[in-house]
C-alpha cells in the first residue's frame, strides 16, 4: 500500500521556478499548499545518484530532513537508444559551461554523438522522469513516468527547456519545444509520472 498524502503544505525540492508552478497546476485540485526549494531558502544538495530514482531521493530526503514538511522532488533526463540510454542522468551535466547551462551546445553535442554511431533514423529516444515523495520520518514513494519519441535534427521551436526543440514524441509531428507549454505538459513524462503520484498518494 503507498501512502496517502494528508497534509495541507508540500515542498518542492526545486529551485526551478517553471517546474514548481507546473507542479502546482498539477495538484490544483487537491487543496495543497506548494512551496518551493527556494523559497525556503535551501541548498541544492549534490545529486551524486547514478540513476534517475537515487538522484530524486537525495532531493527529496534533503529537503523533507531540513524543513519538517513532505517533499517531493522529481529527477529526469534524455535516453538516446543509439547512445546506449546517454546522456540519461547526465542530461544536464552535458550543457554546463563555465559560466551556466547551454541547451543549445548540449543538444548539438547530442547531435554530433549520434551521427558518429552510424545509426539510421528514426534515432528512438525517450524522456524519463522519476517523482519522489518523501516524509520528514525517512519514508517515500517513487513513481517513474516516461515518453517515447525520437531526436530530430535540425533544432525546431523556442517553447519549453532543454532538449525540447530535438525532441518528437511518438504520435505528434511537433517537437515539445514546438507545443504549447501545458498542452506539452498534459502528455509529458512527468505528467506520467504525476498520474501515477496522484492515483498512488492523493485520490
Amino acid at each position: 500500500m503507498t501512502r496517502k498524502f494528508i497534509e495541507d503544505r508540500l515542498l518542492v525540492a526545486t529551485h526551478n521556478q517553471g517546474k514548481l508552478e507546473e507542479i502546482a497546476d498539477l495538484l490544483k485540485d487537491y487543496n495543497v499548499t506548494v512551496v518551493g526549494a527556494a523559497d525556503m531558502g535551501l541548498p541544492e544538495p549534490v545529486e551524486d545518484g547514478a540513476t534517475f530514482v537515487e538522484n530524486a531521493r537525495i532531493k527529496a530526503h534533503a529537503a523533507a530532513k531540513a524543513t519538517g514538511l513532505p517533499a517531493l522532488s522529481d529527477d529526469s533526463g534524455l535516453e538516446i537508444d543509439a547512445l546506449n540510454g546517454a546522456p540519461g542522468v547526465y542530461t544536464a551535466d552535458w550543457a554546463e559551461t563555465g559560466s551556466g547551462r547551454d541547451f543549445v551546445m548540449a543538444m548539438e553535442k547530442a547531435h554530433k554523438a549520434v551521427l558518429k554511431t552510424g545509426a539510421t533514423q528514426p534515432w528512438t529516444a525517450r524522456f524519463c522522469c522519476t517523482l519522489v515523495l518523501a516524509w520528514p520520518d525517512g519514508h517515500d514513494e517513487v513513481f517513474p513516468g516516461t515518453m517515447e519519441g525520437q531526436v530530430i535534427w535540425p533544432m525546431r521551436g523556442s517553447q519549453g527547456h532543454g532538449y525540447d526543440p530535438v525532441f518528437q514524441p511518438d504520435g505528434y509531428d511537433l517537437t515539445f519545444g514546438e507545443m504549447d507549454r501545458w498542452e506539452k505538459n498534459k502528455i509529458s513524462h512527468r505528467a506520467d509520472a504525476f498520474r501515477k503520484l496522484v492515483a498512488g498518494c492523493f485520490d
